[in-house]
C-alpha cells in the first residue's frame, strides 16, 4: 500500500527509519522519528555501535505507535557506478530478515536513501517496489507493507513505478 502522510504516525509492528551510520539521529525521517520515539531510542541505538550501508538493526518503537523500529543505512548517490542499486536492495531484504527473526508482520517504509543522500526518487522507488513485492511473494507470514511517502510528488512518483511493477497491481505492497 502507498500512502501520503507521516511514518511516525503509523500504528505497525515496525516502521522502517532511514538512518546514518551511527543510529544516533539526523535529518529528515531519521531526526523526525527519533523526536516522535523520545530519547529512550537514542539511548538504545547508543548501545548498537552503528550499522553499515546496506544493513539493519531493530530497537523498541516507545513513544511511537510502531512497537519497534528497524533502522537500515541506504547508500548516498554517487551517480550510479558504486554498487548503489545493490546496497539499497540490501536495506530492504535486511529488513525483512530482522523482521521474520523477530516475527513481525507489519511494516511502514519510507523512501530509503532519497533525500539528503540524493538517491533519484524514480530509481529507488522501483528498487524499493521490486523488493517488497519479493519479500511478499516469499514471506507468507507477512501481512501489510505500507511506503509511507512524504510528499504528493513522491506519491506520484511511486504510484508511476508500481503500475510498472510486473505482477504487481495497487494492492500489492500492502
Amino acid at each position: 500500500m502507498l500512502w501520503l502522510g507521516d511514518i511516525t504516525t503509523v500504528a505497525a509492528d515496525a516502521i522502517v527509519n532511514a538512518a546514518n551510520e551511527s543510529l544516533l539521529g539526523g535529518g529528515g525521517v531519521d531526526g523526525a522519528i527519533h523526536r516522535a520515539a523520545g530519547a529512550e531510542l537514542l539511548e538504545e541505538c547508543r548501545t548498537l555501535g552503528g550499522c553499515p550501508t546496506g544493513e539493519a538493526r531493530i530497537t523498541r518503537g516507545y513513544r511511537l505507535p510502531a512497537r519497534h523500529v528497524i533502522h537500515t543505512v541506504g547508500p548516498r548517490w554517487h551517480g550510479g557506478g558504486q554498487g548503489e542499486a545493490a546496497l539499497l536492495a540490501r536495506c530492504y531484504q535486511s529488513v525483512f530478515a530482522r523482521m521474520e527473526e523477530h516475527g513481525l508482520r507489519t511494516v511502514a517504509f519510507p523512501s530509503i536513501s532519497t533525500g539528503v543522500y540524493g538517491y533519484p526518487i524514480e530509481q529507488a522507488s522501483r528498487i524499493a517496489l521490486r523488493e517488497i513485492h519479493a519479500a511478499l511473494e516469499r514471506r507468507p507470514a507477512l501481512e501489510k507493507v505500507t511506503v509511507v511517502l512524504f510528499s504528493p510528488g513522491d506519491l506520484q512518483v511511486y504510484q508511476r513505478a508500481l503500475a510498472e511493477l510486473p505482477g504487481a497491481q495497487e494492492g500489492t505492497p500492502g
